[in-house]
């Protein structure tokens, strides 16, 4: 466990180094999550590998830096690898945290040597979704959006298969705060990075998951096709969140990607 200082904030980041030429990769995780939805990818991936996890501000043991911008959690992201030392990585991001890598990739391109795009578009849902979702807690706390949430985290097969670790995951999401879930929220909702895809200039991995009602393979093939250096891949039978529902495929998808990429 590392605390990481930010203008006055605290990042939760957890760091393994990488051995010997190894590159790093950096995950930034999904609303209303924390890091640990990637511990069944890592346990996957080789040893050698630099690992950088951290907690989005206003979730997990990161406290809310207020209003922020995607750009802002990006910002983020490069103070972490600053702290830690990381000249470059490839950063890996799902949902929200697809949108602060792409944002990376924007701003500090020479950080980045490639991206891991799960579950992710260049934009995420409507306005009126967003805003909706946040009058919802701000009325019932996050109990008013959980069992919803769990229908589109998950596909029908792991919500009836494994009860108990829908519990667990339904938990996580229950005790993030509602107003940095919100927060998040927010940024989502004004967040477009349609005109920037093309200028991506690194090699991408755009993951799908075929039972995604979140950000759907449609949504997911479109920002591949954006992207000059993208390549897109479906992982079957799963929902919005493959590192948990089928940890083992997107651990192979990503070491396939890393032994294709100069990095």
């Amino acid at each position: 466990m590392d605390a990481v200082k930010r203008n006055e904030r605290i990042l939760h980041a957890d760091h393994r180094r990488a051995v010997g030429q190894a590159p790093t990769l950096a995950f930034s995780n999904s609303l209303g999550t924390d890091l640990r939805i990637w511990d069944a990818v890592v346990a996957r991936l080789p040893k050698e590998l630099g690992i950088l996890r951290y907690d989005t501000a206003g979730h997990g043991l990161s406290p809310s830096g207020g209003a922020m911008s995607i750009d802002d959690h990006a910002d983020d992201l490069a103070a972490l690898l600053n702290a830690k030392e990381i000249e470059r990585a490839i950063v890996v991001g799902l949902s929200v945290g697809g949108l602060i890598a792409q944002a990376l990739a924007q701003r500090a391109p020479q950080r980045v040597s490639g991206l891991i795009l799960s579950n992710t578009g260049m934009t995420i849902g409507t306005a009126d979704i967003w805003n909706a979702r946040a009058d919802a807690i701000r009325a019932g706390g996050m109990e008013a959006i959980a069992d919803a949430t769990m229908e589109r985290w998950f596909s029908p097969r792991f919500r009836e298969g494994k009860p108990e670790a829908l519990q667990l995951w339904r938990t996580m999401l229950a005790h993030t705060p509602p107003a940095g879930y919100i927060e998040l929220g927010l940024a989502i909702r004004d967040a477009d990075y349609r005109d920037a895809a093309a200028r991506i200039s690194m090699p991408t991995l755009c993951l799908a998951g075929t039972h995604d009602s979140a950000t759907t393979p449609a949504v997911v093939r479109a920002m591949a096709d954006a992207i000059p250096q993208a390549r897109f891949e479906e992982i079957a039978g799963v929902g919005h969140l493959p590192c948990i529902e089928a940890p083992g495929a997107m651990a192979d998808l990503i070491s396939r990607f890393l032994s294709e990429t100069v990095t």
